[in-house]
């Protein structure tokens, strides 16, 4: 396989599982074997996208999909907070509340707007997102994650709405990939959260706004609560360790 057949067939790929922009690719072993090449060829075929900048590699931390030129919504409001999250990782929690609000609304207006074009993308996503098992990687968990609620806000075609998810996709992206980091690990939350996503799911495509409106709220709720009890359990262990005596 000629690295120019290689580089097109790694751009159908992209384009066939739906990667936006800010979404990291798999590793180089696992694309090798998908598309039955070597692991220098494929690094060859990168390369090229990444010098065409369609790609973008950050070290130590594999190869993503370019994000566009920064749009005035990301240099005069997402990176602000972006800021103030590296500052204070509470900050995390005004991510949540922003999303409880904003995606209590497309889950609303998706139920009633949906095509089936839309329902299609939204059942994609929505079947890699149970593919995700707790030993997954938790980066690309939370991108199939952040796909299956851009796919609702997509579905609601308010184009407010849903400029707003896209502006704030990394925010949400990290928000996620917390969330998951810390929640996942625990078999009983990792299911529960699963049946939130099937209410979210199953609600839009039945076309019930109201139950679509209420599985969101529910979901994002639950995330909410657990990640605040999680985050006071932690600190109470780490008081206790540094009590006299402990050991």
């Amino acid at each position: 396989m000629t690295e120019n057949t290689l580089r097109a067939r790694l751009c159908a790929w992209i384009t066939e599982h739906q990667l936006e922009p800010g979404m990291r690719l798999p590793s180089e072993r696992a694309l090798a074997a998908e598309f039955g090449s070597s692991r220098s060829s494929l690094r060859e075929a990168i390369q090229q996208l990444i010098s065409s900048g369609m790609l973008i590699s950050k070290r130590g931390g594999g190869t993503w999909l370019r994000q566009p030129q920064q749009p005035w919504s990301e240099q005069r409001i997402v990176e602000p907070i972006r800021q103030l999250l590296a500052e204070d990782p509470d900050y995390r929690y005004d991510i949540l509340e922003a999303r409880h609000a904003i995606e209590a609304s497309t889950a609303w207006h998706a139920a009633l707007r949906a095509t089936e074009s839309d329902k299609e993308k939204l059942s994609f996503a929505f079947d890699a997102l149970l593919k995700i098992k707790q030993s997954d990687d938790a980066d690309l968990a939370a991108q199939a994650d952040l796909r299956f609620h851009l796919a609702i806000a997509e579905a609601s075609h308010n184009v407010v709405l849903l400029q707003t998810m896209r502006g704030f996709f990394d925010l949400l992206q990290s928000s996620v990939l917390h969330s998951r980091q810390r929640m996942y690990t625990h078999p009983v939350i990792f299911n529960r959260l699963n049946e939130q996503h099937q209410a979210i799911f199953d609600a839009v495509m039945a076309g019930d706004a109201e139950a679509a409106r209420q599985a969101a709220m529910d979901h994002l709720g639950f995330v909410h609560t657990t990640m605040k009890t999680l985050h006071e359990d932690e600190a109470r262990q780490a008081r206790i360790t540094r009590l006299p005596g402990h050991q």
